[in-house]
Formats: structure tokens, C-alpha cells, sequence
């Protein structure tokens, strides 16, 4: 029997045939129900190992779902507006989400939470931080490996380009920003993350023009969130103690 299945490479049946046989013989099933119940065992196992290879080729640092996200604890965030964006029309439509704010809002948990809709509905996702990005691409002598690196942050339906606004980039690192951006626009959507407003692109990118350019193309389909809360970090730190001259301790 394992011969046959290598054979036809059904490689996800053999673990579970044996309680399908057993079903069928208790319950007397028909050829055709047993047959069912043994090719939807070798789907379900596909199934699983794509999602289980696109997941890991998403590199996400962790998974976070929207199911997890405290929007009590952000009150001026709308849930309608990012329940509507878990849909996933805007992966359709190719429109970009934009998620603004200072840290420890859940700008990322949103973004990864998102992308994870999207990769279980099929769609191939990537995360990087803009720092990874940068660094990725800039100072490739050889052109082949450059347009190789190039391809993976284009292929994607979804790219997550976490943590803009963080550190400044170089020029040449700004213009690989601006050409993600240029080349997957009406192509890929792309979810965004910074703690940076829009007027100061123009000092992380050290160029305003092309920081209007970037901005033109990415905002043109776009869902711009704002999050103006407290820090997830920060909720449990009541008190810091603080040590006081002669051992008396005070605390912020």
C-alpha cells in the first residue's frame, strides 16, 4: 500500500489511512464516501504544507491576529474600519494600508494580523523593517543579485515594510524605497507602519522631491489609519522607583 501512495505521491494519506479504514469498516461506508474522506485527507495535508510554506516565507517575527488585538485599549481606532480591511478587498484592489502612530500603539500587531488574512486566503506575504530593507539592497556590486533581491519584496501581493521613520536612510537606500514603491504601485498592495508624520519623509529620505514622489504613489490608493493611544508596552508600568538622595525612594 505505501509503495502505491509514494508512487502517486500521496504522502500526507499514510498517517491518517488507517482510521479511515477503520471508519470504514465500522460504519460500512460506500467506495465512493472512503475514496472522498482519503483524497480530502491528502488535500488537507497539502493545504496545510502550502500554508505552512508561505508562512514561513513570510518571515513575520511573530504572528499576531485580529482576534488578539485590544481595540478596548485603543479607543479612537475604528474596528469597523479594520474588520472591513480584513476582507481583504484592498489586496484586491491593490490599495496600500498605511498605519500611523508613536510606539506601542499595535501599528505592527495590525500589520502582521492583516497579512496573516491575507496568506490564509492564498495570497503570498513578506514582512521586513525598513532598516532590513535598506540594508538588504544597498551595496550589491553584481546587477543579477540585485534585481534576484529586488524580485522577492515585488512578488509579494502583500508586503508589510515595518518600522519607517526610525532611522534615516541613504540616498541610495532612499531610491530603493522609492522604486518598491514605484514599481508596486496599482501592482501589490503594501502595508505600512511608522511613527513618523508625513511632512518629516522628506528628512528620512534626505530628499523632498523624492519624498513627494514616494508619497504620491503610495497615499494614491491608500487606507490611512491613525493611532493616537497609550503604549501595550507601558500598561503594566505603573510606577517606576526611583532612588532619592539619603534612600528615600519616589516614583513617576
Amino acid at each position: 500500500m505505501n509503495d502505491l501512495l509514494q508512487a502517486l505521491r500521496f504522502k500526507h494519506v499514510e498517517k491518517g489511512l488507517p482510521g479511515v479504514l477503520e471508519q470504514a469498516r465500522l460504519h460500512s461506508l460506500t467506495y465512493e464516501t472512503f475514496l472522498r474522506r482519503v483524497l480530502l485527507l491528502e488535500l488537507e495535508g497539502r493545504t496545510r504544507q502550502v500554508q505552512q510554506t508561505r508562512l514561513h516565507a513570510a518571515k513575520f517575527p511573530m504572528r499576531k491576529t485580529l482576534e488578539e488585538f485590544e481595540f478596548a485599549f485603543q479607543p479612537g481606532l475604528s474596528e469597523r474600519l479594520v474588520w472591513e480591511l480584513a476582507d481583504l478587498s484592498f489586496v484586491q484592489t491593490h490599495t496600500n494600508v498605511v498605519l500611523l502612530g508613536p510606539p506601542g500603539v499595535g501599528k505592527t500587531h495590525l500589520a502582521i494580523a492583516l497579512a496573516v488574512k491575507a496568506l490564509e486566503a492564498g495570497y503570498t506575504v513578506l514582512f521586513t523593517t525598513l532598516s532590513q530593507l535598506a540594508e538588504n539592497l544597498a551595496g550589491i556590486p553584481a546587477p543579477s543579485l540585485l534585481r534576484t533581491r529586488l524580485h522577492r519584496y515585488l512578488q509579494a501581493r502583500v508586503l508589510i515594510i515595518d518600522e519607517v521613520g526610525y532611522r534615516k536612510l541613504t540616498p541610495e537606500q532612499a531610491t530603493f524605497f522609492f522604486e518598491i514603491v514605484r514599481a508596486r504601485y496599482e501592482h501589490g498592495s503594501t502595508i505600512l507602519t511608522s511613527n513618523t508624520s508625513f511632512a518629516e519623509w522628506g528628512k528620512l529620505l534626505h530628499d523632498d522631491v523624492l519624498a513627494t514622489a514616494l508619497l504620491d504613489r503610495l497615499l494614491h490608493h491608500a487606507e490611512v489609519i491613525s493611532i493616537n493611544g497609550k503604549s501595550y508596552r507601558m500598561q503594566n508600568r505603573h510606577s517606576i522607583e526611583i532612588p532619592q538622595a539619603g534612600g528615600v525612594a519616589g516614583s513617576v
